[in-house]
């Protein structure tokens, strides 16, 4: 029976080694992939209200499989990265720590929140200058060890520190964004939605230009459910529609000179607004958003970061959509790029 029996063991253990050669010349690659596939790293710079709200709303989504926090305030990250550690039970699985710039290689996506806060009475464009300098070195720190991410920058003046950041780095222009108008878009759907009582969902509409005091609403494209606004206002009767365009308007831009007034800071729903961008980057979505990045030749517009609707997946930015605008609101956008211009042209970069 032996003579019989070690052949064929022989020849299932000869089988065996042959079958684990092939599974382990074949798994590392398989293994590769699968982490390609789900892992998604994120790193924020910038520890205050907005970045450690960001963090929050990203651990929440499900979205990224690793965040790291960057912050000239250790203590302060510290804090954040406890705190949000402690919640973990509760959510999809998801490494947050404390991290410093050479976290920046391998990531998806670097944030960037981190600046000289806006003060009460004090104008986005007020702090360019201060906010410029600190840029100069954060950008600096993240080339050191930046391989392919894509840069997404939340600090006021956005449209103004996009074009910066796209100067300093000299990384294509598709990938350096900024979170732009999306906030304003969202308060802009938001108030017509509550002023008409329809769900927020079913109202569309863009705010374009500076994410501030030049921005314009461009009411032309503005619609519920298909309806032209001012078509729906005229069978709506609730109010005299001119008039209420231009309060909602007003709201929309003073929106955030309100809430810092009455709480200090804005951090909440410009988080979630940078949690939309993520899932769009990670998704490979193609959503449109009105996120701010290098205009070149729209409307006649060049090498200056405006928001406009544009194209958002994997790459970035792919395209920034030339949507029908009224003449007049084509003249404001105008005056909008040439306003941030000037601005930039006073700037050491």
């Amino acid at each position: 029976m032996n003579t019989i029996i070690n052949p064929i063991n022989s020849n299932i253990d000869s089988n065996i080694n042959t079958a684990n050669d092939l599974q382990n010349s074949v798994k590392p690659s398989i293994l590769k992939t699968a982490s390609d596939k789900f892992s998604r790293k994120i790193t924020i710079i910038g520890a205050g209200f907005v970045g450690s709200t960001t963090a929050y709303t990203l651990m929440l989504s499900g979205l990224v499989s690793e965040i790291a926090i960057i912050d000239i305030n250790t203590q302060k990250v510290e804090g954040e990265v406890m705190d949000l550690n402690h919640g973990m039970p509760f959510v999809r699985p998801v490494k947050i720590y404390n991290g410093s710039y050479e976290d920046c290689k391998d990531s998806d996506i670097i944030i960037i929140s981190a600046g000289v806060n806006q003060k009460p009475g004090e104008t986005r464009i007020d702090l360019v200058y201060r906010n410029t300098q600190v840029f100069k070195e954060i950008i600096r720190n993240i080339l050191k060890y930046y391989t392919d991410a894509i840069l997404l920058v939340v600090t006021n003046p956005v449209d103004i520190l996009t074009y910066v950041t796209y100067k300093i780095s000299g990384l294509p222009h598709n990938k350096v964004i900024g979170s732009g108008t999306v906030l304003d878009t969202a308060r802009l759907r938001y108030l017509i939605a509550d002023h008409v009582g329809i769900d927020v969902r079913n109202v569309h509409g863009y705010i374009i230009g500076e994410h501030g005091d030049s921005e314009l609403a461009a009411w032309s494209t503005v619609n519920i459910a298909g309806i032209p606004i001012d078509e729906y206002c005229d069978k709506c009767q609730k109010c005299e529609k001119k008039i209420s365009q231009l309060e909602i308007f007003e709201n929309v831009k003073n929106a955030a000179y309100e809430i810092i007034d009455r709480k200090g800071a804005t951090y909440y729903a410009v988080a979630l607004a940078v949690r939309r961008i993520v899932e769009a980057i990670i998704r490979d979505e193609n959503s449109i958003l009105t996120v701010s990045s290098l205009v070149e030749g729209q409307y006649g517009i060049n090498n200056i970061c405006l928001s406009l609707p544009s194209i958002v997946n994997s790459k970035g930015v792919s395209t920034i959509l030339e949507i029908p605008l009224s003449g007049s609101e084509t003249e404001l956008l105008i005056k909008c790029a040439d306003s941030l211009k000037k601005v930039v042209e006073t700037l050491d970069i």
